[in-house]
């Protein structure tokens, strides 16, 4: 292949992959699918590809639609639940963040509500209202008409609209409330916990990646005895994560969230969602596997001071 070919594809591979983990909320996959929508450039015949970005798209959006049909993948999602892959901000991968739609598309509340939706529903959705396509540009890519990509957007903005929990929340209010959360799990301040979560609020955890299924807790006493407690440093967990964290505050997926950091290593992630000046979401990740990307863009990150030096 030419280098003007190789070109035409380097200068889409972001706006691509960015496509590709709104679709399937995996950093991983999202990098699977643009190296297979590479093969397929190569195999093609490009001269009589008049708009290699529009065609490009097409590629990766089915071979993304493909996945999210396969039998694998649903039982990856049904099979005790599923956490999006958790990404910090500045990563190319989440995309263009000029309006609330891209900014709320790729939030980690927003990739888990896609779920919700059927393949087509999510790709429709997610080529509006994060990409802007017209519904023309979107019939051509799924190869529908233009009125069924128009049901099928006001089909998943219903689903969305009927879940939704969030909205815009103020950086430095958000940052305010988890770190109030970070203060009062460490100090054992239970009453103080449950006062700032939602009367429905959740909190998930992946138990790092050693149990099959997602641990969930529905009630906010309950999330915050289980806050008090996981947030309480001990030498068993100092082992496990192969030192003393220091515990940073940071922004993933355009939201808030505490990192725990050992030797500029993250081994675990605590991201929120915050509703109406209080936390609605808690989502514990530390499964290796989850946090590689963004144990690699924190490398390659400048922090601010930790909140915690030596947890």
């Amino acid at each position: 292949m030419d280098s003007t070919a190789v070109e035409h594809f380097e200068a889409s591979r972001s706006r691509l992959a960015s496509l590709a983990y709104r679709l399937l909320g995996s950093a991983v996959d999202a990098e699977d699918a643009v190296q297979e929508a590479f093969l397929h450039w190569q195999a093609a015949d490009r001269d009589r590809i008049k708009v290699p970005e529009a065609w490009l798209t097409r590629i990766v959006t089915n071979l993304c639609l493909d996945r999210l049909r396969s039998a694998q993948y649903r039982r990856e999602r049904v099979v005790g639940g599923w956490l999006p892959e958790p990404l910090l901000d500045g990563d190319p991968m989440l995309g263009p963040a000029d309006t609330v739609e891209q900014r709320e598309s790729v939030s980690l509340a927003m990739l888990t509500l896609l779920e919700r939706l059927t393949p087509v529903e999510r790709a429709v959705y997610v080529l509006r209202e994060a990409f802007s396509y017209s519904h023309a540009e979107v019939a051509g890519i799924l190869d529908v008409s233009e009125s069924a990509s128009q049901q099928h957007l006001h089909r998943a903005r219903h689903r969305i609209t009927a879940a939704r929990r969030r909205g815009e929340v103020d950086p430095a209010a958000a940052r305010g409330i988890v770190e109030e959360f970070l203060a009062a799990a460490s100090s054992g301040r239970t009453e103080r916990l449950v006062a700032l979560l939602t009367d429905d609020a959740t909190a998930l955890s992946d138990g790092a990646g050693l149990t099959a299924t997602l641990q969930r807790y529905d009630t906010p006493q309950r999330i915050a005895a289980i806050a008090r407690g996981g947030f309480k440093p001990t030498p068993a967990k100092r082992r496990f994560a192969g030192g003393t964290p220091a515990v940073h505050y940071a922004v993933v997926n355009g939201g808030p969230a505490i990192l725990f950091v050992v030797e500029e290593r993250v081994v675990g992630a605590v991201t929120f969602d915050i509703a109406h000046g209080r936390i609605a979401t808690v989502r514990g990740i530390a499964a290796p596997a989850r946090l590689t990307r963004l144990a690699d863009a924190w490398r390659r990150h400048e922090p601010e001071p930790p909140l915690i030096t030596e947890w």
